[in-house]
């Protein structure tokens, strides 16, 4: 049995109209990559979605940041957008508002510190590690003016016990035109994401659909 949702709950999207989980469009996919930037796996995904000319958008970890720049800055460098994923991955649900809303501060002033640019639009990116966030949480990240991403389908490639296949067949079997779709830039999703991302790329393209990414 699967220990995450593989497509966001529908009641979510009723109770949390303003949480984007998919924009709606057409041939248009949203990929989204989570946990990085890493140098083992960052670059890689870099490489993937430059030879589809694909777009796509970035949560990075504020600590992973710090200690890679570098391949940050490859992020930026090739157009993509860059979200906020908290400094060290909170669970907001087992964190207190205060502490939650410093640790994501913290990875904010360390992201902004490292951008050659401002983030293209006014409206900045945020998504909560594992999906969990207080209302209280969400409501002052909100009023900093963060648009709070979730996701229409999630991959499962960071669940090592997953069936690369499986994954793939299972992405495929639920995303639909304008899915913001998660992978992660992870050593532990490493295996999975270089067997599924390749291959969705390439059969999205040659179907006449584009990657995009979340502004």
């Amino acid at each position: 049995m699967n220990r995450f949702i593989l497509k966001y709950p529908w009641i979510l999207k009723k109770l949390y109209p303003k949480r984007l989980s998919r924009i709606p469009s057409e041939k248009t996919l949203y990929l989204s990559f989570d946990d990085g930037p890493i140098p083992e796996v960052t670059p890689w995904v870099l490489e993937q979605l430059e030879k589809y000319a694909a777009k796509a958008t970035f949560f990075c970890i504020g600590d992973n940041v710090r200690k890679h720049p570098e391949v940050f800055r490859q992020i930026e460098a090739k157009g993509h957008t860059i979200g906020n994923h908290t400094f060290n991955h909170l669970d907001g649900w087992k964190t207190s508002t205060s502490d939650y809303l410093e640790n994501f501060k913290k990875a904010e002033q360390i992201i902004q510190s490292q951008l050659h640019n401002l983030f293209p639009s006014e409206e900045k990116l945020f998504r909560p590690p594992y999906g969990k966030i207080k209302n209280k949480q969400a409501s002052e990240i909100t009023k900093l003016g963060y648009k709070i991403v979730m996701w229409d389908v999630i991959t499962g490639d960071f669940d090592a016990k997953y069936d690369e296949e499986k994954c793939l067949k299972n992405a495929k079997k639920l995303i639909r035109p304008g899915s913001i779709v998660v992978f992660h830039d992870s050593l532990k999703a490493e295996k999975n994401l270089k067997y599924v991302l390749p291959r969705l790329l390439e059969e999205y393209t040659k179907k006449g659909w584009k990657f995009k990414a979340i502004y």
